[in-house]
């Protein structure tokens, strides 16, 4: 019989190793390491990630029965306490680094149009235990939060950042990159004037919700389809001033559209674009839930509720790594045929992580593990 490597052998072709090497030479990463290289690390906690390890000891032990396939791969099993140093100590930015090339390289593979590209802001929170005391939100209560812009026809993250869970999201999202041109679609979170200003002067098109108490000066009733849920389109102008004392920096005009959910909720949707449709700029702003979905996904299937340190370092380091295991598992499916939805292809991987067998053979003859869709519908409002 000819000999066939484990499927995570398989998903790990997919890892830009020259990369990572890379990166590692220049942060220094390695420098006076003897037991645990930077690339035994990752391996080490991406194992973690996909096999649902609940603590760096379970990682370790695991690891003890597959020293075979870790040789394999240039990897051997550490020290819980090895691991556990590396995670607090060794510079994260070579995980956040790695995932910014990758996810660059990786958008660029699945992007399938170069215009109208839409891009989706949000963050997500987690929980950290009452060591985490970098994370401290309030009287007993630690989180951090990874603030992402996610294109949805991608289905790829393109940048993420990870900061503590009292940084708001409009102070992550001056840090974002721009791409001049492109559709951003976010939430309240980002509800800032001047924010608004600069991606309406590098020509990008805006898709949010006013907050409740934010006045409209119209200048113009917009004629509205038939038989639709639009309640009304207007175009006018924001209030001229933010406070008392401080002028507002966007000045040009906005669109209010107006539009009724399922369950008698009325939303008004802000946008900077006046020539598309009420029906257009009011399905621009449904597919919010898509990166809603992109996070549930990372913390179910990856498990990322559980953090195996208390460190920044160490919290950073597993986001990073559980990004680029997404990105990993986006190129191997798209590598195969044989599996359509990417969650069952995540499913089974994890199910058959040590298996002997081609990752574009996963389903062969064992039955598919059920994967339950409606546990993971989401909606819009």
């Amino acid at each position: 019989m000819p000999h066939q490597n484990s499927v995570l052998h398989g998903l790990l072709k997919h890892m830009w190793w020259a990369d990572l090497e890379r990166l590692v030479s220049e942060h220094g990463a390695d420098f006076r390491v003897r037991r645990l290289t930077t690339k035994s690390q990752f391996i080490a906690l991406l194992y973690g990630q996909l096999s649902g390890a609940s603590s760096l000891r379970d990682i370790v032990t695991r690891l003890e029965s597959q020293e075979a396939w870790l040789s394999q791969l240039g990897a051997k099993p550490v020290p819980r306490s090895t691991l556990a140093e590396a995670n607090a100590k060794r510079p994260s930015e070579v995980f956040t680094a790695l995932f910014a090339l990758m996810a660059k390289r990786v958008h660029r593979g699945l992007r399938r149009k170069i215009a109208d590209t839409t891009y989706l802001i949000d963050s997500t929170s987690v929980r950290l235990n009452g060591f985490s005391h970098w994370a401290h939100f309030s009287t007993g209560v630690f989180g951090a939060k990874t603030h992402v812009i996610y294109d949805a026809d991608a289905d790829c993250p393109i940048y993420a950042a990870v900061t503590a869970a009292n940084a708001t999201d409009i102070t992550a999202a001056q840090l974002m990159p721009i791409e001049p041109g492109a559709t951003y679609v976010f939430d309240l979170g980002y509800y800032d004037y001047r924010w608004w200003a600069t991606l309406d002067a590098q020509g990008c098109r805006i898709v949010t919700r006013f907050k409740s108490n934010t006045p409209l000066a119209v200048v113009e009733e917009l004629p509205l389809p038939d038989g639709s849920t639009i309640l009304s389109d207007r175009i006018g102008h924001l209030p001229e001033r933010q406070a008392a004392s401080r002028r507002n920096p966007f000045q040009d005009p906005v669109r209010e559209v107006r539009v009724m959910l399922d369950t008698g909720k009325i939303l008004r949707i802000l946008s900077n674009d006046l020539d598309a449709s009420a029906q257009e700029i009011a399905d621009l702003y449904k597919r919010r839930w898509a990166i809603e979905l992109f996070f549930r996904w990372i913390k179910q299937v990856l498990k990322i509720k559980k953090f195996l340190g208390t460190s920044e370092n160490a919290v950073r380091i597993q986001i990073a790594v559980a990004l680029i295991t997404f990105l990993l598992l986006r190129l191997a499916h798209a590598a195969q045929s044989a599996v359509k939805s990417p969650l069952a292809f995540a499913r089974l991987v994890t199910a058959n992580l040590m298996m002997r067998r081609r990752i574009d053979r996963l389903l062969g003859r064992e039955r598919t593990p059920d994967i339950n869709q409606s546990q993971l519908v989401l909606q819009w409002t």
